[in-house]
């Protein structure tokens, strides 16, 4: 079948009409008609061709939600029928029968399909198709498709450190940046029980850290105010692609508290021993959900109320949306309506 897509044809170029022959239906793939796509910066990276992966033209995209098309022939339609809206998210399939796959870490398996890095048939066009039937996500009756569609990025990644790190409610965290994926964060802690304190630069986003759910604020910036939390938190998440003075964010944990980077630092992370071993204290990398984690995410949000805050616009504007991204001005989501 032939698929309408947005496509940049050159590093950090327009998005244009575009058109591509999707081939004949694989025998686990799903074809989905795309309502509504979440823009991501990992979108803005591959559109601009920041990891040297990028293949043009680009079809960005990896958070898009719509009805079944149509299945494959291994495809159990009584899941996923013709009609039902389901979401496709950061990851699209995984082999199966890998030691990680088996266990239900699907997430880990070393043959992922991640549109996003496929690069030329993402979610940023009429279909979207996704690798395995088992990774295409039912949305839940009653959440909007516009506040769906973050979540199966940002919403997972933030959400399978809670599980993976064994957050409990009893656990003092701290979230640092109040973004995309840290205003997610701060909700979900909140309502999974925990006490949150926001980390931002300024107070600028202080009343929207505690319209989330935050009871607490620290304004990094300010001098000294990070060594006034020292031995304060059991788990914090860093949601930003910054790089941070690493020391000064071991020291605000307790001792075996856990650092999660779900946000990717541009240089190489740096700390002294000290910081780390007397405490006994973890460094660890946060990553988007195993398609269990996904779902169960998506079911959490949906019993609490969990919703983005999101930006929509129109197919037409695509171009203005991805910009808007691009720069760090949206609040806290771009979503386009196709």
């Amino acid at each position: 079948m032939k698929v309408q897509a947005y496509a940049a044809h050159e590093p950090g170029g327009p998005l244009r009409p575009h058109e591509y022959e999707a081939g004949p239906l694989g025998p686990h793939e799903v074809e989905v008609r795309v309502t509504h796509g979440g823009i991501c910066h990992t979108d803005i990276d591959v559109i601009d061709d920041a990891w040297g992966l990028s293949r043009y033209p680009v079809v960005a995209g990896h958070e898009a939600i719509g009805v079944v098309a149509a299945v494959g022939d291994a495809v159990d339609a009584s899941v996923l029928p013709v009609g039902r809206r389901v979401g496709v998210g950061a990851i699209a399939g995984s082999c199966f029968r890998c030691e990680w796959c088996l266990s239900g870490r699907t997430n880990l398996c070393p043959h992922q399909d991640w549109p996003v890095l496929r690069g030329d048939r993402g979610g940023f066009a009429g279909h979207v198709r996704a690798g395995d039937w088992r990774h295409v996500q039912p949305i839940p009756d009653g959440m909007r498709s516009e506040h769906a569609a973050p979540l199966l990025c940002a919403g997972t990644t933030v959400f399978s450190p809670m599980l993976d790190n064994q957050v409990l409610p009893t656990h003092r965290v701290a979230v640092v940046g109040i973004g995309g994926l840290g205003h997610l964060a701060i909700q979900f802690l909140a309502k999974w029980g925990c006490a949150v304190t926001a980390i931002s630069t300024t107070s600028a986003k202080r009343a929207d850290a505690e319209r989330f759910g935050a009871t607490g604020f620290i304004a990094s910036g300010e001098p000294g105010v990070l060594r006034e939390a020292a031995g304060s938190f059991d788990f914090v998440l860093s949601t930003v692609p910054a790089d941070l003075p690493w020391d000064d964010y071991l020291a605000i944990l307790r001792p075996q508290g856990r650092l999660c980077l779900a946000g990717v630092p541009a240089r190489p992370v740096t700390f002294g021993p000290l910081s780390l071993v007397p405490g006994a204290k973890t460094i660890t990398g946060g990553i988007a959900g195993s398609a269990t984690q996904t779902r169960q995410m998506l079911d959490f949000a949906a019993h609490h109320g969990i919703r983005p805050e999101v930006e929509l616009f129109p197919a037409a504007e695509i171009e203005a949306a991805v910009e808007r991204v691009r720069r760090g001005n949206a609040r806290y989501r771009a979503v386009v309506e196709f």
